[in-house]
This record gives structure tokens, sequence and C-alpha cells, in this order.
């Protein structure tokens, strides 16, 4: 199947993306922890982001082994308030194995995400291949299928809806038809889901119109109901309901042990 071209950018400018490594920094600094990759969640990487939306950035990190053999466990979150358009956020790495065993869709996306701020290159890599090889279709498939369903019952049956909302439940529904066929674990990027998932061109016509305008537009804009679109999404929506995905593999429990056993070790050792 020929791959048809879909818009697409994910725009981080230089000074952005210093400020991000420095608040990384800072946050290993006082938390005395180690930063084992961060990256960009949310629209931009996506690839559909506003000229005002957020940087949503969300990281996986490491505690001192100390914190690991403490009585009473420590707080698995770190978070910053919110600063002007810069929203960061991670999880400590046993809550992000934890949920990786239970094939988290939010973290398989940052895991896939197109832009890195840092990452320990060869960590991550092993931590991609447990992600893959632990992938549930099931967990997979119904989370997307009821994003999709609630997003379109909440926004898209207003006079006047929001661009954003169109793709916010576009996305899930072609991440649930990628898994619908067997694909596995759904890139983020939607621009690759819908290339690799559509070929009537009037569809994708239409989604690019909206990508074009949604990219150009602020957050809160919104237009009448795109007529093309609304029908893809309630047939799509109706196909993704009536079927029964197969149960995958669940990630065992060995090989993530060994991860944070290993990772632990290492990182400490380095402190």
């Amino acid at each position: 199947m020929q791959e048809e071209t879909v818009l697409s950018a994910h725009p981080v400018p230089d000074e952005m993306r210093a400020t991000v490594l420095e608040e990384l920094a800072a946050l290993e600094r006082r938390h005395q922890v180690k930063v084992l990759f961060a990256c960009e969640s949310g629209s931009r990487g996506w690839g559909f982001a506003s000229p005002d939306s957020d940087y949503d950035v969300r990281f996986v990190y490491v505690n001192r082994l100390s914190w690991y053999l403490a009585v009473e466990p420590g707080r698995d979150v770190i978070e910053q308030p919110i600063s002007g358009d810069l929203d960061i956020s991670g999880w400590d790495l046993r809550k992000a194995l934890h949920l990786l065993r239970e094939s988290n869709p939010t973290l398989l996306e940052w895991l896939r995400s197109p832009i890195v701020y840092r990452q320990e290159t060869a960590w991550v890599e092993r931590l991609q291949r447990l992600a893959e090889e632990g992938f549930s279709p099931v967990r997979g498939y119904h989370h997307y299928v009821s994003m999709a369903r609630k997003n379109l019952r909440e926004h898209l049956y207003g006079e006047r809806v929001r661009y954003k909302k169109y793709l916010y439940v576009l996305r899930p529904l072609l991440a649930a038809r990628w898994i619908r066929e067997g694909r596995g674990v759904p890139p983020m990027r939607f621009a690759e889901l819908a290339s690799r998932t559509l070929t009537d061109h009037s569809l994708l016509d239409e989604i690019n119109a909206l990508l074009e305008v949604k990219m150009r537009a602020g957050e809160s804009a919104t237009s009448p109901r795109w007529v093309g679109i609304h029908d893809f999404i309630e047939r799509e929506l109706a196909v993704a309901m009536a079927h029964t995905p197969g149960k995958g593999p669940k990630a065992g429990r060995g090989g993530l042990d060994r991860y944070l056993h290993d990772a632990v070790l290492h990182f400490d050792a380095q402190a």
C-alpha cells in the first residue's frame, strides 16, 4: 500500500530545548535522581501543535539505591508547577516498569516520541525491547477505543467544534485500527498513523486541510462540523467497538526485575 503524505510538524525552538535541559539538570540535583530519558508528549509529539500549545515534557528517572531499600516507599512522581507554557513531570523507573508490565499506552507513546530531549541510549533501547515484547493488544485496543468514544461524545456534537478535538478522536481510532490489523504497538506520530492506515484520498485531503488550519490557529479555535471527518469517525468507531481483540503476551516480571536491578546499581555507582 502506497503511503499518503500527511502534514506533520514537531516544533521545539532551540531556546526552549535549552530551557528543558536546564530544568532536567536542576531536577536531578534537587531530587538526587538520574533522568533515564525525557521526551515531548502531547500535540507536539503527535505532530499537530498549535502556535500556543504547551510543551509537555515527560521523563523517567532512576533514584539512588537507598531510595529503593527504604521501608516506607517514597513518592514515585516528580512534578514541576506549570511555568508559562512548560509542563514537566516524570515517573520513577519502578513505577514506569510496573506500568510497562500493564502495557500502559501513555508510557508506550513516550518511548516512541519523535522529540527526545535526553536519553541514556542503550538503556532506553533495552526498555523499548521490553515494551515491544510485552505489548498487550487487548489493553491497548480498549484504551484507544474508550478514549475515542469519550472524546466523540464530549466534544464533537456541538454546533462548533475545536479543531484539536477531531484529532483527539481520530488519533486513538487509527491507533486502534493499527492494533486491529496486527501491527503491534502504534506509532506516536499522527502522520504515520494516518498515512499507513488510510487510503481514502478525499478523507486524507480533508484531514490535511484540518491539520493545516489547526497548526495555524490557537488551541481554543473552533469551526463548524467537518462532515467527511465526522462521518468517518462514526463509521470507524462502530467497527472498532464491534471488534474483540486477541490477547497478547504480558511482560514477564523476570526481564523487568532484571532491568530495574541493573539500572539502579549502574546509575547509583555513577552518582
